[in-house]
């Protein structure tokens, strides 16, 4: 889909005044599904076009702090690629009705001729996957997004394409990861390879599922490595990874169903510590590092909706109502795309001092990871429960909301 074309697609949705004078709960509901997929079509659409013609590297600006453009042009092109992947793999997978379809085959071919391009040798676009520590990271992320559409970004794919995605994805075993959630980059690339060729290595999950159950905190929260650090990190990494790694474990008959439940539990509690912490604007404590990711600070909160794991007491319009505040809090404001559609440094706008030293124009694509629940049919109570005020904006509002209680 060229440039002009997506523009027109763009014209048909609903825009943001329009969305926002809908006084119909209803209505509105259904709006909030077409301005999640505008978005994040938006957000990957330079990514995927780009790459899928093998022109990433000739297209993609790499935007990093000062003295740090070089060292990231060597990682940044395979940070677009698997950040997006690992985000639109859902809408990607999903069986979708009439009106998205014809749209979701469209991309689903752009993705697959995408990866095509990243792990062919002989192609300009082929990606780093084995210099450095960094691509460890996003061969990481690639991995989630095959384990999020094995029917669509795996399955699909000719079979050559299929064996130079096996050997990019054996090849990141050269790189030692950081004693910390980087242990689940590795865990989570050797569960792709056993999901899909049977051979993952499971000592490498297993010893990244032991250390995280080690690293537990308590409430709901793990340590990134022995320590605690205040930031989104269980949501960014740990807690989705997590999850995901063990449940294509249980699946191979490799792991025990009561361990996926206690994480389940604890992810539970964390949804629910992040549904609290959207104020009644959308916006959030920005906090810690890595917050030029975006909405994709709350892929915890959005993976317990697809996986229809909500604690009980959050019902899933409230929950859509919420994200969909902080990502229009996130997403909207002048300066997150560049003239010619691609993410800038920012947490709400154009903010490059937000950035740290790892983060260039290919880490922002983790904002993805925020749409998560657009892998939800549209029938789904999600999508069609009307507009409810989330916890933050009923308190400061004046309603009587239960106490919250911690978990052990």
């Amino acid at each position: 889909m060229n440039r002009r074309l997506f523009t027109r697609f763009l014209s048909t949705l609903p825009t943001l005044p329009d969305i926002l004078s809908n006084t119909n709960n209803q209505a509105k509901s259904i709006d909030d599904r077409a301005y999640w997929r505008q978005m994040l079509l938006r957000t990957v659409d330079p990514v995927l076009n780009a790459l899928s013609r093998g022109q990433l590297r000739a297209q993609m600006p790499i935007e990093a702090v000062t003295g740090g453009k070089a060292g990231r042009a060597e990682v940044s092109h395979l940070e677009a690629l698997g950040r997006s992947l690992a985000g639109l793999a859902p809408w990607l997978e999903l069986a979708a009705d009439a009106d998205e379809r014809t749209l979701q085959q469209r991309y689903q071919q752009l993705a697959r001729e995408s990866i095509a391009q990243a792990v062919d040798p002989a192609l300009p676009d082929f990606m780093n996957f084995t210099k450095g520590g960094q691509p460890v990271v996003d061969t990481a992320f690639l991995a989630h997004g095959l384990l999020r559409a094995p029917t669509q970004l795996w399955g699909a794919l000719p079979a050559r394409t299929k064996e130079q995605l096996v050997q990019a994805l054996q090849s990141s075993r050269v790189i030692k990861p950081v004693y910390s959630n980087w242990l689940l980059f590795s865990a989570i690339i050797e569960a792709a390879l056993l999901k899909f060729i049977g051979s993952g290595d499971l000592m490498r999950m297993d010893y990244a599922i032991k250390q995280h159950l080690t690293w537990y905190k308590g409430d709901g929260v793990y340590g990134d490595g022995p320590d605690f650090h205040w930031d989104y990190y269980n949501s960014y990494v740990i807690q989705p990874m997590l999850l995901d790694v063990v449940q294509t474990l249980v699946d191979a008959g490799k792991e025990d169903e009561k361990l996926l439940a206690t994480l389940r539990t604890r992810a539970q509690r964390y949804a629910a510590v992040q549904e609290r912490l959207i104020a009644p604007d959308g916006s959030f404590a920005a906090f810690g590092r890595s917050l030029a990711y975006r909405c994709g600070a709350f892929q915890l909160l959005g993976q317990t909706a697809l996986q229809r794991n909500l604690p009980a007491d959050l019902s899933p319009a409230q929950v859509r109502s919420a994200m969909t505040a902080v990502i229009r809090r996130t997403m909207d404001p002048a300066g997150t795309f560049d003239a010619n559609g691609w993410l800038q440094i920012g947490l709400c706008g154009h903010q490059p001092a937000i950035g740290e030293s790892y983060i260039s124009t290919g880490s922002l694509y983790l904002c993805t990871v925020g749409f998560l629940p657009l892998g939800l049919p549209a029938t789904d109570p999600f999508w069609t429960g009307p507009m409810q005020d989330w916890t933050a904006k009923k308190i400061w509002s004046g309603q009587n909301v239960p106490t919250d209680h911690a978990i052990h």
